[in-house]
């Protein structure tokens, strides 16, 4: 046991001290993950539209938060990360300690959707401090230990939300606010602000600070687009676990699909505290555009099996598959943005490649709740299945034709 533990924890060592601990709050602030969960049936079940509606609803959040990204990353250039963290994760949990009061209604609904859009300020801000703080040598590590750190706590918070959810609803509100102002307190205190971390970049040559527009930039970058708009499909697929499978299960279950759709995401926090230490290390000398790719060929199969699943153990299967595709998709991403943008740019970077592949999480929910509103989840499924085995094959192809141009391609 001390064996795989020592494999286990061994990628992690050495990385700068800040990484710690904003791996620690990023444990707390999913501890608290109860909300965003159980959205869809918060929409749905407690305050009663229907699923095409709710799919219009999320949708619309995720419009809204757009603007947000492009904002927020400008900011982060100028004011610093750790300050536009602080003011908008501050402001978001404000908007839920207000929800706890409010009964379910509309009145709720449309106050909890400032939630996320103060929260899309801060998102760029999040990755270009870890960019800032490592390098390419470690930036893989570093990014696989916060995501891991995440869902130990996703392990555990939407199954506690899962469980309040029937019957003390305002406590899945307080205690998300609660979480996120104890991680909160860790950044203020014990994380210093990383503007300017590495002025030119310590000499990689394509984190080198620029002149020019985010667009000047870009478009000296083609391969980023190219890789957000691929993401966007994934982003499109992906987001289906938290919109079609909660309703799912909601048609099988009935109220207990809540219960249900809180230890399957439990579940997926689980697979992904014990695979992820082991995938990062399984990937670290394979293309990053490759890897991405196989992660999307899981995502397929898994979704092609919610397609056909009416049985709980296959959906815990299928939660399985598409998990360890999740998290090779979810610790290559960041490096291969990071390692492709210059320092000066680097919170706009995040924030326009997030507001591309973001919008397919935007428009999934709307495009599918209308879908399977008319021809059933199941066929959902099937279109989804589809639609992502085509964005891996071209994430493959992108991985071919730009072999040695872009920065720890493997």
């Amino acid at each position: 046991m001390k064996r795989i533990i020592h494999k286990m924890i061994k990628p992690y060592k050495g990385l700068p001290k800040e990484i710690y601990i904003i791996f620690i709050s990023r444990i707390v602030n999913s501890l608290g993950s109860f909300v965003y969960p159980l959205l869809t049936l918060i929409l749905t079940q407690k305050i009663g539209i229907s699923a095409n509606k709710a799919g219009i609803f999320m949708t619309s959040i995720s419009l809204l938060s757009a603007p947000g990204m492009l904002i927020g990353g400008k900011l982060v250039d100028i004011l610093g990360r750790k300050r536009i963290i602080l003011t908008f994760q501050t402001l978001s949990l404000f908007v839920f300690i207000i929800c706890g009061f409010l009964k379910p209604s509309m009145k709720m609904a449309y106050t909890l959707m400032l939630a996320p859009i103060f929260y899309s300020f801060c998102m760029p801000a999040q990755d270009a401090m870890v960019a800032d703080l490592t390098t390419p040598d470690n930036r893989k590590e570093a990014f696989s230990l916060l995501y891991m750190g995440h869902n130990l706590g996703f392990a555990i918070g939407p199954v506690i939300g899962g469980f309040l959810y029937k019957n003390h609803l305002p406590l899945v509100f307080w205690g998300d606010a609660f979480t996120t102002s104890i991680s909160l307190i860790l950044i203020l205190f014990f994380v210093k602000e990383t503007l300017q971390y590495r002025k030119e970049g310590d000499g990689y040559s394509l984190e080198k600070g620029e002149e020019g527009s985010i667009f000047k930039v870009l478009f000296g970058r083609k391969i980023l687009i190219h890789f957000a708009l691929i993401l966007f499909v994934y982003q499109f697929a992906y987001s289906q676990w938290g919109f079609l499978l909660p309703l799912q299960l909601g048609n099988i279950l009935g109220q207990g699909g809540a219960r249900y759709f809180g230890l399957l995401a439990g579940f997926n926090g689980l697979i992904i505290i014990c695979f992820t230490p082991l995938l990062s290390r399984w990937t670290r000398k394979i293309n990053n555009f490759k890897a991405i790719s196989f992660g999307g060929m899981l995502y397929s199969l898994s979704f092609l099996v919610f397609a056909v699943s009416k049985d709980i153990l296959w959906f815990f299967i299928s939660i399985a598959i598409m998990t360890i595709g999740e998290i090779i998709v979810s610790i290559n991403t960041p490096v291969i943005i990071s390692n492709n943008s210059p320092i000066s740019h680097r919170g706009r970077i995040n924030g326009a490649l997030s507001t591309i592949y973001g919008a397919g999480w935007a428009l999934g929910p709307v495009a599918m709740g209308k879908f399977s509103s008319q021809y059933g989840i199941e066929k959902g499924w099937i279109v989804i299945f589809i639609v992502i085995l085509i964005a891996a094959i071209f994430m493959s192809l992108l991985a071919k034709s730009n072999r040695g141009k872009i920065a720890n391609s493997y």
